[in-house]
């Protein structure tokens, strides 16, 4: 009988220990989660780029129904709007950086999950959905 710390041949690993034979699928598994970052951080600028012009457009149509008639506007689009093309800037960098230490732990053989990084995210989601929410709320109180 083995004793309980040692590994044998053929057994399962420590946990948090990659199998050498699997290092090529997790590097791989890696940059196709380095990709979905860079997607999501597209996503996230394409919304700020038409939140950003969410106001203008706005504008237009009003000249052109009531040339006449004065807009006020609350002008928080354009500065949501760069906010949120600056945040999927950040994503990216950050993704670029999350994608080098998991490959460094990868070649190390080591792997382990990461809950801040699952904390970090859903913190901006939310605080970037609050203040869409609330500039909604004071744009249409506005108009």
């Amino acid at each position: 009988m083995s004793e309980p710390n040692k590994k044998e041949p053929n057994s399962l690993h420590e946990k948090g220990r990659l199998d050498p034979d699997k290092i090529e699928s997790e590097i791989l598994a890696n940059e196709r989660t380095f990709l979905a970052w860079v997607r999501t951080s597209i996503a996230v600028m394409s919304l700020g780029f038409v939140i950003a012009r969410f106001n203008l457009w706005i504008r237009e149509v009003a000249i052109r129904v009531n040339p006449q008639m004065p807009m006020r506007g609350s002008g928080f689009s354009a500065p949501l709007g760069e906010c949120m093309i600056g945040a999927g800037a950040v994503i990216t960098l950050f993704a670029a950086w999350r994608y080098h230490v998991i490959n460094r732990a990868i070649r190390r053989g080591e792997i382990q999950a990461d809950p801040q990084l699952v904390i970090t995210v859903t913190a901006i989601v939310v605080f970037a959905a609050l203040a869409v929410i609330v500039y909604m709320v004071v744009s249409a109180g506005s108009g």
